[in-house]
């Protein structure tokens, strides 16, 4: 984590869970994370709605120019990155395990600016599967920002974390499984050894 903005927001919401995989949706108060809000957002896990801004910051809506509040997230991001968002967002939810990741952005003039992303789970009324806690800030403001507005979002590398470093996220089914694995009906099964 490099952004100022998300190392704080990830460590207030390290010490709001607790021994919990995840904090409740009300343990978050915004007068906590005041000089991150406006990098920070919530978002609805609504699949079908395309995980939906429930809040967002002024610097994120700031920078694709438009109120994001019940816009979808999934649709800042290019097609071709799309369903490795929803990836992404799906283990958050599932594992209760953050992410954070290297995303860059594209402006409307071509200009391209490197981001950093983190997305957090919360739990809302005993539900692991409903919100997201996240943070999306720029490694540096250009001077175009506020002027011009990014058009879409591309997703570089990124990597788990607040979970179990012994136990990592686990295999979807139907994807590949670590270290030549394979997942049969959701375990991961490793060919050879002796019977």
């Amino acid at each position: 984590m490099k952004h100022p903005s998300i190392r704080e927001l990830f460590d207030y919401w390290n010490a709001q869970r607790g021994p919990r995989p995840a904090p409740e949706r009300s343990d978050i108060e915004p007068g906590a994370i005041r000089r991150v809000l406006a990098d920070t957002f919530i978002l609805c896990c609504e699949p079908r709605a395309r995980h939906s801004f429930r809040i967002a910051g002024t610097r994120v809506c700031a920078m694709f120019g438009l109120d994001l509040k019940g816009q979808a997230f999934l649709d800042l991001w290019s097609i071709g990155c799309r369903k490795d968002v929803r990836e992404l967002l799906s283990i958050v939810s599932e594992e209760s395990a953050g992410v954070v990741a290297s995303v860059s952005g594209t402006s409307i003039a071509g200009a391209t600016l490197g981001l950093e992303l983190v997305l957090l789970p919360l739990t809302f009324h005993g539900r692991t599967d409903a919100r997201f806690l996240g943070a999306l800030a720029p490694g540096e403001a250009p001077p175009w920002l506020g002027i011009s507005t990014l058009t879409s979002l591309t997703l570089g590398s990124y990597r788990f974390v607040g979970l179990d470093v012994t136990r990592p996220p686990a295999p979807r089914a139907g994807g590949a499984a670590p270290h030549g694995g394979r997942v049969q009906h959701g375990f991961i099964v490793y060919e050879g050894g002796r019977s």
